[in-house]
């Protein structure tokens, strides 16, 4: 017969509390865990008149004691220079603590969390990167549609703090994941209102700045407690299946622009020159008009005296005129005159002396040349009819 059937004597083979007709006896556990801690600390049991148990109550307390003394002392944390303690009482936000040693309730009633308000945190927007130089892109976050309907690769970083512990804690679920959310926003926005040109070339900078800008709005109004420092435009290109073409783009821009700065490197070499030969031909015309009218106007002063002389004395002023001419055209003339009718027999004249101050003689032309004249003289001369043939011709006739 089996121990639980019907007329068995109830008994569990394995436990062996077959026989127990009751619960335990709860007075006799709390006496009996009592005297344990008596044996253990000292108080092994009751004597004389003393209360039974006194001495475990007693040390009890003193163990009771030192529980909350450690649990106390646990409350003591220290915040490092750069960081904010955030304390927070069941949750709610209790107060911020600076630098330094500081105390609070101790677990479970309230907790601490330190925070690093000095360190610069960063987030990739556009690519994922794998140490210094490897880097994967990532398109669903670095393709953007710029305002003239064109594809731009753009890979930013962006640099922040928190300027606020509490705000950063329980404003935003998660602050990095929110703001690089926001960054994607606002950089697709200030792309899109630019075009291909100016985000690939001259307006990296600017458009830097406005990212910024708007990230930082957007950031504040979320009261996240962070403060973007830099953000760094890493890369702006086309993608790369059309990347061939556009470095040909650059290539011919290069080209002309070099070509542009050769042609102004030449007209400043060219235009100085021109300007300084056309004020140095203005100086000279300047001058030769004032010496031709200074010399019209001497000639003028002289004739006007000549004339006045000429009206007092017209026959000697002719002569003296006449021999002042004759001696100016005759200066210059390889001839001697000779007054044979009124001169000795023997005259003496010092040809050497006066042949050399005469002006040198040019040498006759080549003969050469003169011979080729005379030729195209007389091709050019009509035939010319004598008389002495035709007379003989009448003659045999």
């Amino acid at each position: 017969m089996s121990w639980n059937e019907p007329g068995g004597d109830n008994k569990d083979p394995w436990s062996g509390r077959g026989d127990q007709k009751g619960p335990p006896d709860l007075d006799q556990a709390i006496r009996s865990l009592q005297e344990k801690l008596g044996r253990i600390f000292g108080g092994g049991g009751s004597s004389g008149g003393e209360r039974p148990g006194g001495g475990s109550v007693k040390s009890l307390g003193y163990i009771i004691a030192a529980v909350l003394f450690l649990w106390a002392l646990s409350g003591f944390y220290i915040v490092d220079e750069g960081n904010h303690g955030v304390e927070t009482r069941f949750g709610k936000y209790l107060d911020t603590t600076q630098a330094g040693l500081n105390w609070h309730l101790p677990a479970p009633i309230e907790r601490v969390d330190i925070v690093n308000v000095k360190q610069n945190r960063t987030i990739d927007v556009g690519f994922q990167s794998f140490g210094d130089a490897a880097s994967r892109s990532e398109p669903k976050e670095a393709l953007m549609l710029t305002k003239d309907e064109n594809y731009v690769d753009v890979r930013l970083v962006v640099q922040y703090q928190v300027k606020d512990a509490k705000d950063f804690l329980f404003n935003v679920v998660d602050p990095a994941k929110t703001l690089k959310q926001v960054t994607e926003s606002a950089e697709r926005g200030v792309i899109g209102s630019s075009n291909m040109d100016f985000v690939l070339t001259e307006g990296r900078a600017e458009i830097v700045t406005q990212i910024k800008k708007e990230i930082q709005t957007i950031m504040d109004s979320y009261e996240s407690g962070i403060q973007v420092t830099t953000v760094n435009l890493r890369d702006a290109q086309p993608p790369e299946q059309v990347q061939n073409a556009f470095e040909d783009v650059i290539k011919a821009r290069e080209d002309e622009q070099r070509l542009i700065n050769e042609a102004e490197a030449y007209a400043n070499d060219v235009v100085p020159k021109a300007r300084g030969a056309a004020a140095r031909k203005l100086q000279e015309a300047e001058g030769y008009k004032e010496q031709v009218i200074a010399q019209a106007e001497g000639e003028t002063n002289r004739f006007s005296k000549l004339l006045a002389e000429y009206s007092k004395a017209p026959e000697v002023t002719r002569k003296r005129l006449y021999l002042e001419s004759m001696e100016s055209v005759l200066a210059g003339a390889n001839t001697v005159l000779v007054d044979v009718k009124g001169s000795n027999n023997l005259l003496y004249l010092p040809l050497d002396k006066m042949v050399q101050h005469l002006p040198p003689v040019e040498p006759p032309a080549p003969p050469q040349a003169a011979a080729a004249q005379p030729e195209t003289e007389v091709e050019e001369q009509p035939p010319v009819r004598t008389t002495t043939r035709g007379r003989e011709a009448r003659g045999r006739q």
